[in-house]
């Protein structure tokens, strides 16, 4: 029977697989590194973790595709694996999984991407199946779907992720967010002591609320860290491992790791980064998934080295003797 021969498809728009290398790892057998690897992890760096369902299993996962071939990174948060597969690797498989089909390997490349931007959007396609498999060795995820009417498979074959692979990709990007919304939510602390300062002003001045509901009481930022620990904190953490990454999360973990990636461009070439690179900011969500409904406000965070918090500084300022119109809400 001839094979279905699939014409070329035009370049996506796609990120960089890539993959770290690591000699001497236990794992350098089953998963050789690739030519080329450190520019794929630094496209992959920058692309965010989505969570992901495989059946009855929940994971966080990220992955990038070019025309030379891809890299997917897993977790369970329990292990991490991955997979980095150059075009040779990838059209080699495709001829033992998908034996009638005869397709050029950029677009078969394509045409994983568009099959993996579903899933990682949290919307699976009804014509696509995912299935996976844990074993001692590592992990297999396997795909079926279709390709010009023709039955198409694909497995994913990961091993575990080397130490440095997990803290670039994970543990490092994670303290960085940590301090960057320590620092905002210092930030919003004072900004709110501002707030009942300039209330506190209105009143003296003989200001007084219309509606008696809106009204609220001074902030206490120790009362108010004390509540957060033991209403709000049980209530975040038992909501599942599935919500790991919000669509806000993934642009603050966006954000972070393209500041880390020119600060590492910077070292490497300092002759190239005179001047220090303007703070990242999230301006959109580079990888298929939509961005949902969520409130955007973490993306935006001006620093990331935590220091004193300035609302336990703040003292309100002395009320003016000098009458002023009431405003706003006031009247």
């Amino acid at each position: 029977m001839l094979g279905a021969v699939v014409p070329p498809s035009p370049p996506a728009r796609r990120c960089s697989p890539p993959r770290a290398p690591h000699p001497d790892s236990l794992w350098a057998t089953s998963c050789p590194r690739m030519e080329g690897s450190k520019e794929l992890e630094s496209s992959l760096l920058t692309q965010p973790w989505a969570s992901v369902c495989v059946g009855e299993s929940t994971f966080i996962a990220k992955v990038c595709f070019r025309d030379t071939g891809y890299i997917l990174l897993i977790s369970d948060l329990s292990s991490i694996w991955y997979e980095s597969a150059d075009a040779e690797a990838v059209g080699q498989r495709s001829k033992e999984l998908n034996k009638r089909l005869t397709v050029q390997v950029s677009s078969f490349l394509d045409h994983l991407y568009r099959l993996m931007g579903p899933l990682l959007a949290g919307q699976p396609d009804a014509t696509t199946s995912f299935s996976c498999r844990r074993t001692a060795s590592g992990l297999s995820l396997h795909m079926k779907s279709e390709l010009s009417g023709l039955p198409f498979y694909w497995d994913f074959h990961c091993c575990p992720a080397p130490v440095e692979m997990v803290s670039r990709h994970l543990v490092r990007p994670l303290i960085q967010m940590s301090l960057v919304l320590q620092s905002q939510v210092q930030k919003l602390a004072s900004l709110l002591l501002q707030k009942d300062a300039e209330i506190e002003d209105y009143r003296e001045s003989g200001a007084t609320l219309s509606r008696d509901r809106l009204r609220t009481e001074p902030f206490q930022e120790e009362t108010f860290q004390q509540h957060f620990m033991v209403k709000s904190l049980p209530q975040i953490c038992s909501a599942g491992e599935g919500q790991a990454f919000t669509s806000t999360l993934q642009q603050l973990y966006t954000a972070v790791t393209q500041q880390e990636a020119r600060q590492a461009q910077k070292r490497q070439h300092p002759e190239d980064a005179e001047d220090p690179a303007p703070p990242a900011e999230t301006t959109g969500h580079p990888h298929p998934p939509p961005p949902s409904q969520e409130d955007e406000t973490a993306s935006s965070s001006e620093g990331i080295t935590p220091t004193s918090s300035p609302a336990q500084k703040l003292r309100l300022p002395a009320a003016k003797t000098k009458p002023k119109k009431a405003k706003g809400l006031f009247s």
